[in-house]
């Protein structure tokens, strides 16, 4: 795929990203998006075969990727697997709750985005998290063991961003910390 071709798509899939937040994914139309993009039908179909099923993957795609690639940059350099662990935790659930697309989502379609963070997206957000994140534990874990570490944190945060606790503020780190040290204490022994 050409500079041209990856220009492109990202075009499309922004403007995707800008219609559904005016319409909603439930009268999103491929002319609602050619238009936002100022492509032509022809053109969005030789990108994304398929229609609007195909659009709207490539779309989540994308934003997984994106989460990912912000949440693996935020947390590369940190020396501890607790600290590891404690910012991934941090910046996951800031992203999550300073992401305006997905505020104005969950409040005008909050079936469709709620399947997306639970039954249907958890697969494969578990996918990519450990994709993207598992490298990261890997100095002080086992890739198996950093792997199934990876998945029990990405379900962690998705349920403490969609029903938050009184507890724990997974957005402070002072407080993440604190529920890091209490409950994942095997750990610290899986390190020694």
């Amino acid at each position: 795929m050409s500079v041209t071709d990856n220009s492109l798509n990202d075009a499309i899939l922004d403007a995707t990203k800008s219609a559904i937040e005016r319409w909603g994914v439930a009268r999103l139309t491929i002319n609602d998006v050619c238009d936002e993009a100022q492509v032509s039908r022809a053109t969005l179909y030789r990108t994304f075969p398929g229609g609007k099923e195909v659009l709207l993957e490539a779309l989540r795609v994308r934003e997984l990727e994106l989460f990912f690639t912000t949440l693996r940059a935020n947390a590369e350099g940190e020396t501890t697997l607790e600290d590891t662990i404690v910012r991934c935790m941090v910046v996951a659930t800031s992203e999550l709750g300073n992401d305006a697309h997905l505020a104005l989502m969950l409040a005008a379609e909050p079936g469709d985005v709620l399947t997306q963070l639970t039954v249907q997206g958890v697969p494969r957000i578990v996918r990519v998290a450990t994709a993207y994140l598992t490298p990261l534990l890997e100095p002080y874990l086992s890739r198996k063991a950093a792997g199934e570490l990876v998945e029990v944190l990405a379900r962690l945060v998705i349920s403490y961003f969609l029903a938050p606790s009184s507890q724990y503020d997974f957005t402070n780190e002072t407080q993440t910390r604190a529920f890091v040290r209490a409950h994942l204490r095997f750990t610290q022994g899986a390190m020694q």
